[in-house]
């Protein structure tokens, strides 16, 4: 890969970075962003994702918030509307099984979504971040923004063509760079000057490695995500943003290994990775939709039982729900397979 410079980063990157980062850059000494991104997310000895700190929550040295912060009611949502969506098949014939959830907070041994919810599947399993994808036999396939943090490349549209970005090391400081690849031909013949596209592949890859494995039954992915022409068409900025300490920030290339990077996925490329699997009418819904049309008699039960007070119970499914909050932020897709 060749490259021309572009943007820096506001911070070096630690020596232990460094190091690994050097030892997989090409012979130009740049990689591409979704590369860098792996590396910053996931890489074993400087990742992310694999470093033993909590990340979620509310409390001191906490990054980001999620549906699942909310507490057990989230859950309940979930398991009402699975229910729901098993179209009067017995539950007890499922296994619940959540795909990338966080490790549990100490004390307690327990995660996922149905920490703490009693529900009426036959078996529950949680598989975390880098365990081996085995799921077989009648299931319902869970995951909570799990899809928006799979690396993602970034082209930007520049002096009448696309150039992909990617990343080089100078001086220890991490800097942005054109790419001399080829650029896909996914991406619009043309588009405003500057317009960019985070371009979720690594998500379509794991959607069609979840749904290749020998299971039937249902699939639910609650995530950020927008259609191929919204990410065309609507976002000239892309998608892509760090978290740290509850701050979004567009220095994507910051503290790596040190803060959350996300990017929208693109749910036309979902559902279509999942009906090439067998899976029929895979269907998006925003968040407040979503429980609304499939969790309603339980949210007519929660808000008549918390009618007389205003609990955390209720505040948390208020802020689940309300298109202010979370009700509009996230969207869900699910699809079923005999």
């Amino acid at each position: 890969m060749g490259s021309s410079a572009t943007a820096t980063s506001a911070s070096a990157a630690s020596p232990e970075f460094q190091a690994v980062f050097r030892a997989q850059t090409d012979a130009g000494g740049t990689m591409s962003f979704a590369r860098f991104m792996a590396l910053a997310l996931y890489d074993p000895q400087v990742g992310y994702y694999r470093r033993e700190r909590p990340r979620v929550g509310y409390d001191a040295g906490t990054d980001f918030f999620t549906a699942s912060t909310s507490g057990p009611i989230f859950g309940e949502l979930v398991t009402a509307a699975c229910v729901k969506l098993l179209d009067g098949r017995n539950p007890r014939d499922f296994t619940f099984v959540e795909i990338g959830a966080e490790p549990p907070p100490a004390p307690t041994r327990e995660s996922g979504v149905l920490a703490g919810v009693v529900h009426p599947f036959g078996g529950q399993r949680t598989l975390r971040l880098g365990e081996p994808l085995q799921v077989a036999g009648p299931c319902v396939v869970f995951s909570n923004e799990l899809f928006d943090a799979q690396p993602f490349h970034r082209f930007v549209f520049r002096r009448g063509a696309w150039r992909e970005l990617g990343v080089v090391l100078r001086d220890g400081t991490l800097a942005e760079v054109e790419l001399t690849t080829t650029p896909p031909e996914f991406l619009p013949a043309t588009a405003p000057e500057g317009y960019a596209i985070d371009a979720s592949l690594a998500a379509t890859t794991l959607v069609e490695q979840l749904a290749g494995l020998p299971w039937t039954g249902l699939f639910v992915t609650v995530d950020y995500g927008k259609s191929w022409r919204e990410l065309t068409e609507a976002t000239p900025a892309g998608t892509a943003r760090a978290y740290f300490r509850h701050t979004q920030s567009n220095d994507l290339l910051a503290r790596p290994g040190e803060q959350d990077l996300t990017g929208h996925v693109c749910w036309d490329w979902l559902a279509a990775a999942l009906t090439r699997h067998g899976f029929t009418a895979p269907t998006v819904e925003s968040q407040e939709a979503f429980f609304i049309h499939h969790a309603a008699d339980f949210i007519a039960a929660t808000s008549t039982a918390e009618a007389a007070h205003f609990s955390p119970r209720k505040l948390s499914l208020l802020q689940l729900l309300h298109p202010s909050h979370l009700g509009q932020k996230f969207q869900v897709l699910h699809a079923w397979r005999e």
